[in-house]
């Protein structure tokens, strides 16, 4: 190894570890404050902590996209996505079967498939511009906005909600709740600037496209928060919430962190993200849905559905290493 490439390799490590760490922090603070100020559970478990597991990709993409670094900016919503259910959610059910009981969550699974075809539709021309990221922006205030009607319809006695209560951080007082937001923040944005920095010499010393680091690296990187909530839910037989935690994270990621680089530097996407890499999204969202929003009474994602997901996971990334070596 290069000392440039040690240099990298260092300050990969270092920035994805900050950025898991300050992303912690950040939902610490944003939930007390939503607390304190009298904001439903469900609410916050479904908004402002499915935002902040989502806060390092929408980082990382925003800052890609302003350094000109699009093919990782859009390698790493897709690939987030991808990873979520592929790897992170195939774990999971292969260490113990997640079931689906929440009525909120069934509702969500199609809405998340449908915001992933409106992506896709809105690239299919291989240009993202201002006017479709801002498209995308709009239908995640109005997800926002139905989320939030939903949660006030739902029962109390509602897996999710029960689940979520239990899961959201202890209020702090609201000085302190202030501190770790703006300090998750600030950490947030600048172990983004670090791993995109980091990321992008390594993609060049290798000369390996922005693209697939974006698809691999960063996007495995930035996944590490649903990772860790969806293992520790599961663990706990809180299975709504680990799924819902996916779930959430992907409507993000196609809402918002898809919509950074037409917002900030608009123009083409490479021909591999609509021929590959958006099919294999859409491949494992539907199967999310056809597994967590089957047709059977108590639809689960059992140990078998677990390995086909992961599975499907490795098949993608041996077809990105393939793309490497023809």
């Amino acid at each position: 190894m290069t000392t440039d490439l040690w240099i990298y390799a260092d300050a990969l490590v270092v920035g994805l570890i900050a950025l898991v760490y300050c992303a912690d922090r950040f939902v610490i603070g944003a939930a007390s404050i939503a607390r304190n100020l009298g904001v439903p559970s469900l609410i916050i478990g479904l908004t402002i902590v499915g935002f902040g597991t989502s806060a390092p990709e929408i980082l990382v993409s925003s800052v890609a996209a302003w350094r000109g670094n699009t093919g990782l900016a859009v390698g790493n919503a897709i690939g987030s996505n991808i990873a979520n259910i592929g790897l992170i959610l195939g774990c999971t059910a292969l260490l113990a079967p997640v079931a689906v009981h929440s009525r909120t969550l069934k509702r969500e699974i199609p809405m998340l498939l449908a915001a992933c075809l409106t992506a896709f539709g809105l690239s299919y021309d291989q240009e993202l511009s201002r006017l479709e990221g801002g498209l995308l922006l709009a239908a995640l205030i109005a997800f926002l906005g139905w989320l939030g009607w939903i949660a006030r319809q739902a029962p109390a006695a509602d897996p999710l909600a029960l689940e979520v209560e239990n899961e959201i951080p202890p209020p702090l007082p609201t000085g302190q709740a202030w501190f770790w937001f703006g300090f998750g923040l600030f950490g947030l944005v600048l172990s983004s600037r670090l791993l995109v920095w980091s990321a992008s010499g390594i993609a060049h010393t290798f000369g390996i496209s922005d693209l697939i680091i974006g698809l691999t690296i960063v996007a495995l990187g930035t996944s590490l928060p649903e990772l860790a909530a969806s293992l520790a839910s599961v663990l706990k037989q809180e299975d709504d919430l680990a799924i819902g935690n996916i779930v959430g994270s992907n409507m993000f990621n196609m809402l918002a962190v898809f919509a950074m680089p037409g917002l900030i530097h608009p123009g083409r996407l490479e021909a591999v993200v609509i021929r590959r890499d958006f099919p294999w999204m859409l491949g494992f969202t539907v199967a999310l849905l056809l597994l967590g929003n089957g047709w059977r009474r108590s639809p689960q994602i059992g140990r078998l559905g677990g390995l086909v997901l992961l599975a499907g996971f490795c098949t993608y990334q041996f077809t990105l290493y393939r793309s490497l070596h023809p």
